[in-house]
């Protein structure tokens, strides 16, 4: 079993499980809402609009973590705003605001003399690069979005199955909606570092997709989409060690994996469920 322990005796591939393991979660409370409400678009968006934050912050040299949480509030109110335009569908909102931030992030980085800016690293991500610092603050990420799913859960369940009755029940809908986006922010932004905004979606998404047929209520879909995502971090980290390839890359190439197998196992449990039961033969007296 050497083979299982190895690379998890190494020091920064602990960290990056570890890592993984937070991320897994943050984005598994967020995500379900994505899922259960079709908001797939809005989070491809929400992780490209990070562009042009974290391009000026490195430009800057300021944080890059800074640069990234101002473009997520940047992409959190525009989306709310365009979302109320009474001609403007909410796709085309989000549409507008994701390629004008995603060229706005290429002019910046077009505009630099040096190589200041890691497009990979920004795409991509590095999640053998994660720090204790790093471990820190998705610690304080997942608290944080403990509190909200906790405290806007009654808002959030109201908002995806029928707004209108949210707004008959004082939920405030509209408020709700701008705070779901927070969340959302709040999951790229934390993510983005560990498998990059091209690669994000594949935890935000893959492991809350693979729970539903599984998952009775929305809290048992954000538990077992966790878990999954937490086992997609350990196979893909595994998998990256013995076969040398990038390790976010295959995070979330096997999240989407795993989405695939729930799904056809889950098709082929009802089709054995729903065959007619074999007639009992007539005894022969």
């Amino acid at each position: 079993m050497e083979w299982l322990t190895a690379p998890f005796e190494v020091t920064f591939v602990q960290r990056a499980l570890w890592g993984g393991i937070l991320v897994s979660a943050i984005c598994a409370l967020a995500g379900t809402w994505v899922v259960l409400r079709g908001m797939a678009f809005l989070g491809d968006a929400m992780s490209h609009g990070l562009l042009p934050g974290v391009a000026l912050a490195a430009l800057l040299g300021g944080n890059l973590l800074v640069g990234a949480v101002a473009s997520a509030a940047v992409m959190t109110v525009g989306v709310t705003a365009l979302g109320r335009a009474p001609r403007l569908s909410q796709d085309t909102g989000i549409g507008l605001l994701f390629v004008g931030m995603l060229s706005l992030g290429v002019i910046i980085v077009s505009r630099s003399q040096s190589f200041a800016v890691d497009l990979t690293g920004f795409l991509f991500g590095d999640v053998l690069a994660v720090r204790e610092q790093d471990l820190l603050l998705l610690g304080v990420a997942l608290l944080v979005s403990l509190v909200v799913s906790v405290l806007g859960h009654r808002a959030f369940l109201a908002l995806a199955f029928d707004p209108r009755k949210a707004r008959t029940l004082g939920l405030r809908p509209r408020l709700a909606h701008a705070v779901l986006l927070g969340l959302l922010g709040l999951a790229i932004v934390a993510s983005f570092h560990i498998v990059g905004t091209l690669l994000v979606l594949g935890l935000l998404i893959a492991p809350p997709a693979a729970a539903l047929p599984w998952a009775r209520g929305v809290r048992g879909v954000m538990a077992l989409a966790a878990l999954l995502g937490a086992t997609a971090t350990f196979g893909g980290l595994l998998l990256s060690w013995h076969l040398s390839t990038a390790a976010g890359a295959t995070v979330s190439a096997l999240a989407v994996s795993l989405f695939f197998v729930s799904h056809v196992a889950s098709g082929l449990l009802r089709h054995h469920r729903a065959r007619p039961a074999a007639p009992t033969p007539t005894p022969v007296n």
